[in-house]
């Protein structure tokens, strides 16, 4: 088992802690929280010990877990990395893109795995799916939530887009050509609604909506390629395949047979992946645990998580000029 402390014992921060108390690949040591009354607090209502000092968390542990506001970020996994510890960051890695960099390149040099936190890669119908999704031409996707004062100090696209956008570029192999977005504030200073348009390299385009203040959750993504159609309900955990084939010569009665322009016809048909319900979060944590104990690469490196920064703060450039304030 894997000695690992936590940073940060916010909403996220409990949860992580309770998962990794639970999990059998990891031996929680204790959390460190700069509110020292929430630590107290928190170590008296569920017993995990606190800290009240960071270096002495870090010091005592082989991973560190960092679940601490994204400014804070970069500070701990440095502290982390140059005491040759593992690093967990939830999303989004960083708050800019060259703190990002320098936590590549820090890991590098002290030779210490990291992972950031994009847990829709592990969302069980987006995994059953996946392997599915091959050179995707056309993406839409739509991450609705209803308000939560909780992370409206950041904009719409690093507290929810960035989601869409890791897993967008998890299955495009391709690189970015262009973007353009809009975003509008309508009860946060910065963009409650956005909406991004992403361009490939190699033709692909990605259409991607987030809003905060919905009447209603919504996290559904779509993606066109030739003979199918992969619909992912990450918040239901279904999916929906649709492909065509070449039309048998002698249809079946309740066959579905489309014939285009050119007289060509397709066959279509309907696949049910299984979707095994998981944990995403606890599978998060684990397959990062097996990375450090196998010696193999992360399922979202620090490469990965930096990629995605990018673009989300890409996406934030594109509209900031042209955010309105209603």
């Amino acid at each position: 088992m894997l000695k690992v402390g936590v940073l940060g014992a916010g909403h996220l921060g409990k949860i992580h802690l309770r998962l990794l108390n639970e999990s059998k690949k990891y031996e929680l040591v204790g959390f460190y929280d700069a509110d020292a009354i929430n630590g107290k607090k928190v170590s008296e209502e569920f017993g995990y010990r606190y800290f009240d000092n960071i270096n002495t968390l870090i010091d005592a542990v082989e991973v560190v877990d960092i679940v601490t506001p994204t400014l804070s970020h970069f500070d701990c996994a440095k502290k982390a990395i140059q005491k040759g510890k593992h690093v967990f960051i939830e999303k989004p890695i960083t708050n800019t893109l060259e703190e990002a960099e320098e936590l590549q390149r820090l890991a590098a040099e002290f030779k210490v795995k990291g992972q950031v936190g994009h847990v829709e890669r592990f969302n069980p119908a987006f995994s059953s799916v996946k392997h599915q999704i091959k050179n995707p031409m056309f993406i839409e996707t739509h991450r609705l939530a209803e308000f939560n004062p909780r992370g409206t100090d950041v904009p719409v696209v690093l507290d929810l887009m960035i989601h869409d956008i890791d897993a967008i570029l998890s299955v495009v192999d391709s690189k970015v050509k262009q973007i353009n977005a809009s975003g509008v504030s309508v009860i946060s200073k910065s963009p409650d609604i956005a909406n991004a348009r992403i361009e490939f390299e190699n033709g692909c385009v990605a259409n991607l909506t987030a809003s905060r203040i919905s009447l209603k959750n919504m996290r559904k993504s779509r993606f066109f390629q030739k003979d199918a159609y992969i619909s992912v309900d990450f918040l239901e955990k279904k999916v929906e395949v649709v492909k065509m084939k070449d039309a048998p010569e002698v249809a079946g009665d309740f066959d579905m047979i489309l014939q285009n322009a050119e007289g060509e016809k397709k066959q279509i048909y309907f696949e049910n992946p299984e979707v095994h319900q998981n944990n995403a979060i606890l599978d998060e944590l684990e397959t990062f645990a097996a990375a450090i104990i196998n010696d193999s690469e992360p399922v979202v490196t620090l490469e990965q998580g930096s990629n995605a920064l990018k673009v989300a703060l890409e996406v934030i450039s594109s509209f900031n000029n042209k955010t309105e304030v209603i």
